[in-house]
């Protein structure tokens, strides 16, 4: 299981956007589950489960750790990069694969993973007498999430998870703040900015069932392409793939406004003083989210770095539009707080009546 395409493509079914830190997961749930649907659907016992994920220096947190004590769960690390990827877990991926079919371990393998790199890998564990099928996790609408077209071709099969236990074990987590303040923040990553207003484009509304990838953002050179891997092994990309990056202001408003407003409601004042503090620099989960789910949205896997530097801009831009509205609606709840004071009645008989 590459952990960073599962939760992430996970918490993009359960909250719109790939912030992890965005849902909450119970773990032997999901585990269980994915070692059930694997058994059931192979009609072989499980060997075992290993578990791909990534941690500064290659060192465990508590809860990575607690998973590797789990029955039939071999934890395997690779390490955070500065800007929050992931380093060595498809090759790692990769290495698994081929030597368990080389010396004959198993007889059927399911890859949770839609990483292009890990092709290859797949190729020779075929060519060892070994069956590979990918375990996708779905869409909303009930697609594979994010499976490249090379591996999901090389591949014997291609299966979805459950959605109903997916959805059971991978839960957006509660929003702080009142329901106004809820309502609000949800608005505001659902109402049209100028620029979209003025491209003509259409908003797409939460209940569409369009596919995220819009021929209309798109070029026809644009090959399908994966939403999640790590930075290894990708190929160069000329410029004329890309079209003028004006073009894509209303799909990067559209994920920036879901991004920030994702991250805001778990602690929107803490995370407010991050953000003030770490400027320019944006937090690595949040700069993550916006790369993958921008590429997602658009079809496009390597970003050109003119995307990139207009993303992270409309990002700071959506931030100073939110600290502003935010500053408004203080000084309006405090004039209406002082308005109610000074109509307070002055006199026993005022109170009285």
């Amino acid at each position: 299981m590459d952990v960073g395409y599962l939760l992430a493509a996970a918490a993009t079914r359960a909250t719109g956007t790939s912030l992890r830190s965005s849902v909450f997961v119970d773990y032997q749930s999901l585990i269980d589950s994915l070692a059930a649907q694997a058994s059931a659907e192979s009609g072989l016992p499980l060997l075992r489960i290993y578990w791909y994920d990534s941690a500064p220096n290659g060192v465990p947190n508590t809860t990575q750790e607690s998973i590797g004590l789990l029955r039939r769960v071999k934890l395997r690390l690779g390490r955070l990069g500065v800007g929050g990827e992931q380093k060595g877990v498809d090759l790692r991926i990769g290495l698994d694969l081929a030597t368990h079919a080389r010396n004959a371990a198993v007889d059927s393998m399911y890859l949770v993973s839609g990483d292009d790199d890990l092709t290859e890998a797949v190729d020779e564990a075929q060519a060892h007498g070994v069956q590979v099928t990918i375990l996708a996790v779905p869409t909303q609408e009930g697609r594979p999430h994010g499976v490249s077209r090379h591996l999901q071709g090389a591949a014997d099969g291609l299966d979805l998870l459950d959605g109903d236990a997916l959805d059971a074990a991978v839960r957006a987590r509660a929003v702080a703040g009142s329901p106004q303040q809820i309502v609000e923040r949800k608005r505001e990553a659902t109402v049209p900015s100028p620029s979209v207003l003025a491209s003509g484009n259409r908003v797409p509304e939460p209940t569409d069932t369009t596919p995220p990838r819009a021929s209309s953002i798109r070029t026809s050179e644009s090959p399908s392409s994966v939403v999640y891997t790590s930075t290894t092994g990708s190929e160069p990309v000329v410029a004329s793939q890309y079209r003028a990056v004006s073009d894509h202001d209303p799909v990067i408003d559209r994920v920036v406004g879901n991004v920030l407003n994702t991250w805001l409601d778990a602690a929107p004042a803490s995370r407010r003083t991050e953000l003030s503090r770490s400027r320019p620099s944006i937090p690595s989960e949040v700069d993550r989210a916006l790369l993958t789910d921008l590429s997602d949205d658009i079809g496009v896997y390597d970003l050109s770095p003119e995307i990139r530097y207009r993303l992270r801009e409309r990002f700071w831009h959506k931030v100073d539009e939110s600290s502003t509205r935010t500053h408004d609606d203080r000084r309006v709840a405090t004039e209406q707080a002082h308005g109610h004071e000074r109509e307070e009645p002055r006199s026993t008989e005022d109170r009285e009546s």
